[in-house]
């Protein structure tokens, strides 16, 4: 569109200073658009611009701010078709899911953003000492290509509400919804250089935020490789870190639970998004005795998905977002059958009838074992695998048996043992029974998963730093 090619910086678009990048479809394996990245200058720019927007946008009351957050969704909402139109032709997904969880995602995180913001104390007096909770400052946001709206909005919502100042460097693989969120945003009239765009790769553009010496907090999404690479590079300044990475979500289908419902329920929860989430429930975990019975139920879901073009009605699965992507899954498919693991369906190559585009046969397999490497990498595609336990406490052993933590399933109709199981398990959010994913509660993870949290009140807090005051009584 007419910016897809500028970058904005200090409340104006201008041509980026770096090399045009092609944005390919992934259904159609051609090139959709153009973008422009930015260059090192532009970078600079864009974090004085940050710099010295700071001191008077962390003056502006709270109550302001939360309605110019709040003020972005109407913009959103009259950019829904476009939204829908580019996340669709920059990552694969389904029209439907792109308007249904991916944008109105979006919008949710903005709206709780400025609630929980509303409602929040930032100040609470402990004895004859206050205690203030103020902005870290300027913000580097570095968001991935596979939910490219939903957590953008996690860190940018939460971090403009606080009073921080932003400049955001959205994924060079799925960058086309960014330009059009950055509109919206920038119509709400934010004081200049509070929000600014930058685009570009982690190896040029992101390397430079988390290295520079005016970015106060780097908030990371993407792979615990390249979480750890931001790590290093925001070392030397001594900068807050904010990570949310990797998973390989457990899946604990408990004895009480409902059977069949739990194991198709499962087999959607793993595939959503084309598998390609951190949090997917990829670790179906069921009694010993049930596999047979486990494995039919999930293959003959798995074969009821509809695979095939995002932009075509009733399409349940896209493509994955690249090559690269598609390489990888393949890799991994192949793995677990050269491990040993069987393969209940789907299999290794593209689903007949789709020679073009990164299309995955939806896959299954069943007598996965946590040594496989399919129990432990994160694959990041429509790959389930169903693992054996003997008992409650040996799914638990098995649950945390991996580097990751960022999530876990329980399912079942026994409370206590629900509480019980999920209480064990190392992750940062418990899914009951499949219950809805909630912006008004923290998500983040624990172990490789990352570290700190996004969303509800815990997100408020790590855009902020933490002050007291101490004296008042001798004042």
């Amino acid at each position: 569109m007419a910016n897809d090619l500028n970058l904005y910086i200090d409340g104006s678009w201008r041509p980026a200073g770096g090399p045009k990048l092609d944005v390919n479809d992934p259904a159609t394996e051609e090139v959709t658009a153009q973008v422009g990245t930015a260059s090192e200058r532009d970078v600079e720019d864009a974090v004085a611009a940050a710099r010295a927007a700071f001191d008077g946008w962390a003056m502006v009351p709270v109550a302001e701010r939360a309605d110019l957050v709040e003020a972005v969704v109407q913009q959103i909402e009259a950019r829904t078709d476009e939204l829908v139109d580019r996340i669709s032709r920059e990552m694969g997904s389904p029209l439907d899911w792109a308007r249904t969880a991916h944008v109105a995602n979006c919008i949710e995180r903005f709206v709780m953003a400025a609630k929980l913001a509303r409602d929040y104390e930032f100040e609470h007096m402990v004895g004859t000492s206050r205690v203030v909770r103020e902005p870290v400052g300027v913000c580097a946001f570095i968001t991935p290509w596979n939910w490219p709206l939903n957590q953008a909005a996690s860190k940018i919502a939460f971090g403009l509400v606080t009073g921080n100042t932003i400049v955001w460097k959205p994924s060079e693989i799925a960058p086309l919804s960014a330009v059009t969120l950055t509109e919206a945003i920038a119509a709400v009239g934010l004081p200049r250089g509070v929000f600014n765009l930058v685009q570009g790769d982690g190896p040029n553009v992101g390397a430079r935020l988390s290295a520079h010496p005016d970015v106060d907090m780097v908030s990371f999404t993407g792979s615990t490789r390249g979480g750890i690479a931001v790590a290093k590079a925001a070392a030397d300044t001594v900068k807050r870190v904010h990570q949310e990475l990797g998973g390989k979500s457990a899946n604990i289908i408990l004895p009480s639970a409902d059977f069949e419902s739990a194991v198709v329920a499962g087999v959607k929860a793993c595939f959503r998004n084309t598998g390609q989430s951190c949090l997917a429930a990829t670790r179906m975990l069921v009694e010993r005795s049930r596999m047979d019975e486990a494995a039919e139920i999930a293959r003959v879901t798995a074969e009821t998905v509809k695979t095939g073009d995002p932009r075509r009605q009733g399409t349940d699965l896209g493509p994955l977002v690249s090559k690269a992507q598609w390489d990888k899954v393949q890799r991994l498919i192949e793995c677990g059958i050269s491990e040993g693991a069987v393969l209940a369906t789907g299999g290794p190559g593209k689903p007949e009838g789709l020679e073009k585009g990164y299309f995955v046969r939806p896959t299954v397999f069943r007598d996965v074992t946590n040594d496989m490497t399919i129990a432990q990498e994160e694959i990041f595609g429509p790959v389930l695998s169903i693992m054996a336990y003997e008992d409650v406490d040996d799914a638990i052993r098995i649950a945390n048996e991996s580097q990751y933590g960022l999530a876990a399933y329980v399912c079942g109709h026994d409370r206590g043992e629900l509480e019980r199981v999920g209480r064990k398990i190392r992750a940062g959010r418990i899914y009951i029974n499949y219950a809805p994913a909630r912006c008004d509660v923290p998500f983040g993870g624990y172990k490789q998963s990352g570290n700190g949290r996004e969303q509800g009140k815990e997100g408020l807090e790590d855009f902020t730093e933490v002050k007291a005051f101490l004296g008042y009584e001798a004042a």
